[in-house]
């Protein structure tokens, strides 16, 4: 007979639109651009300064390096010819000066003790004195002294080195031989030097302008798309995209953009859908308990029309009150507030009394009711009235959508270390393409049946923090199987009652 639940053991082996933004694309660029090619100069500036002071350095203390071996060699020589006499000193230097072979490089000079030239490779005048501090230098110490910069007479910048000589076997100061040589080729050279140094700096930096220029585009420029399209979504354009192919790390920011954008668009949609239908179910039921209210103070002399309003204002309180709760529910598994009083029980007593619940209904609807259960108790450790909520969610789901099919059958098996409950109805089905969406949040898709839409996505919720899955199968026009999926637990002390798949 339709409504009586046909209980059954089973054994073993039975189974819009916004402003626009404006582009502020200088400020990161110019940024970018400033505090790199500021590193890259001051970099560039110092191995400018320290290239350049090494190869003047190089090139002056070569070239002090051979005034000084020239000076220290001929006064070596001149003190060894001083064996003979000392006045064959000024004849041998005559002879060195005139016959000096490097006097297109170099100047070289013969003094005697007081300083005084003697004989020069350039034909200086006799007696006369140079201006500048080597000579006196040499004189004083009666070491090798040195002079670098300008001189006085010629104006000229020059380097002179002067090496004392003294008589063979004494330490008696005989004279002194210089060399002189001038500074401006040499000078020249160096600055040659930094010239090239300067325009290799030069290069560096337009280069890195230029690849400044490229890494702007590859990546500032797709930064600065990304932080418009982040303005627009923001601004309400739900679903704009980057068009913009990388393989890169910026091309996976790019799709996780454009997949948040369609996301937010989506989700957008659906909260729309969401509070049209939640407007429209609290609305309904809300006018009919206003007008049936209204109804009976005015037939309070009709027990019927009293009897009949009163049963209405009931039924649709209930649901108004369901819907409410689902709604509650939603909001603190958003939140995460939702909290579980968890303990160990047999789950085949509360899916039988959810299914009790809704025998009167479903007798009145003229549905067939088939509950299958196995011998041995199904243990598990949860929330009894949450779980209670998602068997009479399913339960109701199938009621309202499956009654054209007239019969709604229940099973409860063990598998796999898991309880698996079934709920199948034989009604018209979920569309193919619907049916990976029918757990989302506030979808309703093509149904014409009330409810908020959140119903399923609040089960899926409750039956995840379980440790479980729900599972929606459906052929459409052949019915529909919402699969509940816990994991099975040991019965508290240790009772002989096995938890074992049958």
């Amino acid at each position: 007979m339709a409504g009586v639940i046909k209980k059954k053991a089973l054994s073993a082996g039975d189974g819009a639109g916004a402003p626009p933004v404006r582009r502020r694309s200088s400020g990161i660029k110019r940024r970018w651009i400033v505090n790199n090619m500021s590193i890259v100069a001051l970099l560039l500036a110092a191995l400018f300064i320290m290239g350049g002071a090494f190869a003047a350095n190089y090139y002056y203390d070569s070239l002090y390096n051979a005034l000084k071996s020239r000076a220290n060699t001929n006064a070596n020589n001149f003190t060894t010819y001083m064996s003979a006499t000392y006045n064959e000193f000024y004849r041998y230097a005559q002879q060195q000066a005139t016959e000096f072979s490097d006097k297109n490089k170099m100047e070289m000079q013969v003094l005697d003790s007081n300083g005084l030239i003697i004989s020069s490779s350039t034909g200086l005048v006799a007696g006369t004195a140079p201006a500048v501090s080597d000579v006196k230098d040499c004189i004083e110490t009666g070491k090798l002294a040195s002079f670098t910069g300008y001189d006085p007479r010629t104006e000229e910048r020059i380097m002179a080195v002067t090496a004392p000589v003294f008589r063979r076997g004494g330490d008696v100061l005989v004279g002194e031989v210089r060399f002189v040589s001038s500074l401006k080729l040499l000078d020249k050279q160096v600055g040659r030097i930094y010239m090239m140094l300067a325009g290799a700096a030069l290069a560096v930096l337009l280069l890195i302008a230029v690849t400044n220029q490229f890494f702007i585009h590859s990546i500032v420029n797709p930064v600065l798309k990304i932080n418009e399209l982040a303005q627009k979504i923001a601004q309400g354009q739900y679903g704009v995209r980057l068009d913009m192919d990388f393989r890169d790390e910026m091309g996976e920011l790019c799709n996780t953009i454009n997949n948040m954008s369609t996301e937010i668009a989506r989700m957008e949609k659906l909260k729309n859908d969401f509070i049209s239908s939640v407007s429209h179910e609290l609305r309904t039921p809300l006018t009919a308990i206003g007008g049936w209210a209204e109804t009976v103070e005015n037939n309070l002399d009709d027990p019927a029309t009293v009897e009949t309003g009163l049963d209405v204002i009931r039924k649709e309180t209930t649901r108004l009150s369901q819907m409410v709760e689902e709604m509650l529910d939603f909001s603190r598994i958003e939140s995460g507030r939702m909290k579980l009083q968890t303990e160990i029980f047999d789950l085949r007593g509360d899916v039988y009394d959810a299914l009790f619940v809704y025998n009167e209904m479903l007798r009145q609807e003229g549905i067939e009711t088939f509950y299958y259960e196995p011998e041995q108790p199904v243990y598990v450790n949860g929330d009894r009235n949450r779980l209670r909520q998602v068997f009479l969610n399913v339960i109701d789901n199938a009621a309202k959508y499956g009654k054209d099919g007239g019969r709604i059958e229940l099973f409860m098996e063990q598998a796999e270390g898991q309880a698996v409950v079934r709920i199948r109805d034989y009604g018209v089905g979920i569309p193919a393409e619907e049916l990976p969406l029918v757990k989302e949040k506030f979808f309703k898709g093509s149904s014409r049946q009330r409810g908020a839409g959140i119903g399923l996505a609040v089960c899926d919720e409750i039956a995840a923090m379980h440790g479980g899955s729900l599972d929606i199968e459906s052929e459409y026009g052949e019915g529909t199987t919402a699969i509940v999926r816990l994991p099975l637990a040991q019965p508290i002390g240790g009772s002989d009652e096995t938890t074992e798949p049958i």
